[in-house]
């Protein structure tokens, strides 16, 4: 029997990273914004303007560390600067914060992936994605 599967379109992909590009700009920062499908794809792919391009591919594989370990990657970089190292070598693990599942009723959706200011920023930056998430499901 079909089942009802939640998923993210692509107006909530662009509205998700809207929220992050603001975030960003408030506070001059210059980032690549990834957002990633529930599948591993990428959806949406934003450079802002002087971001540097090492952080595209960054961003990316953020968003999908993110979605396949379902957490956020800071807590891949707490458990490394916790002593547990063994996190470096496990495929598509990226230990550094900036990626953010993106979940709707318990359900992971997607992800967002930020790169190109320090850590913290990124993870600011993608916070502000998810929360933007939170105000499409409330209808807002």
């Amino acid at each position: 029997m079909p089942t009802t599967k939640k998923c993210l379109t692509s107006a909530d992909a662009k509205r998700i990273a809207a929220a992050a590009h603001k975030e960003c700009i408030k506070n001059s920062w210059k980032m690549f914004i990834a957002i990633i499908d529930d599948g591993g794809n990428l959806m949406y792919l934003e450079r802002m303007d002087g971001a540097q391009l090492g952080s595209m591919q960054v961003s990316i594989e953020k968003g999908r560390s993110a979605l396949l370990f379902k957490r956020p990657t800071k807590a891949l970089e707490d458990a490394v600067a916790g002593g547990r190292t063994v996190i470096m070598k496990l495929a598509n693990a990226v230990p550094v914060e900036g990626g953010l599942p993106l979940i709707v009723d318990g359900e992971i959706v997607g992800a967002i992936g930020i790169s190109g200011e320090t850590s913290v920023q990124d993870g600011q930056a993608a916070q502000a994605g998810v929360a933007e998430l939170a105000r499409i499901v409330a209808g807002e």
